[in-house]
């Protein structure tokens, strides 16, 4: 058995068809820069104002993957879990998130394989319960078993 499991980690035994968790982020100009600069994705749509302004956007945007980031952080701190493993993510950007927006992203359990240890899950972000991105991830899930 794993006994050092951290807290809030669910594992395959315990998952459910329905199950949600999420986390909310106001995005920062920091945010953008930082993703920026780790990122080297350096597009002037992420940090030149002006430049933003004269865009189908009209103004600055986060990045998208910034945004799937925050899936990633739902499903590697709170379902499963520490210990999950990322197989796949399918990923569709419906809007923008802008430098202050508070963004929701939420993990929904949609179908579990006990024997494979594989998660289907749907993933999304809303913006004041507007989509702004939508996907399914696949994940293998942390085990109380050894394999």
């Amino acid at each position: 058995m794993l006994d050092n499991l951290p807290r809030g980690t669910i594992c395959i035994e315990d998952l459910e068809i329905g199950m949600v968790r999420s986390l909310r982020k106001t995005v920062t100009d920091r945010d953008i820069e930082l993703f920026a600069e780790v990122s080297t994705d350096r597009n002037p749509v992420h940090l030149d104002d002006a430049y933003a302004q004269d865009t189908i956007f009209e103004g600055r945007i986060a990045h998208g993957m910034l945004t799937a980031g925050l899936i990633s952080a739902v499903i590697g701190e709170q379902l499963p879990g520490h210990g999950t493993v990322y197989l796949g993510q399918s990923l569709r950007f419906l809007a923008p998130v802008r430098p202050g927006d508070t963004v929701l992203a939420e993990v929904e359990v949609l179908d579990i394989d006990h024997a494979k240890r594989r998660v289907k899950l749907d993933t999304r972000c809303l913006i004041d319960g507007k989509p702004v991105l939508k996907g399914e991830a696949s994940v293998l899930a942390p085990s109380r078993k050894f394999d």
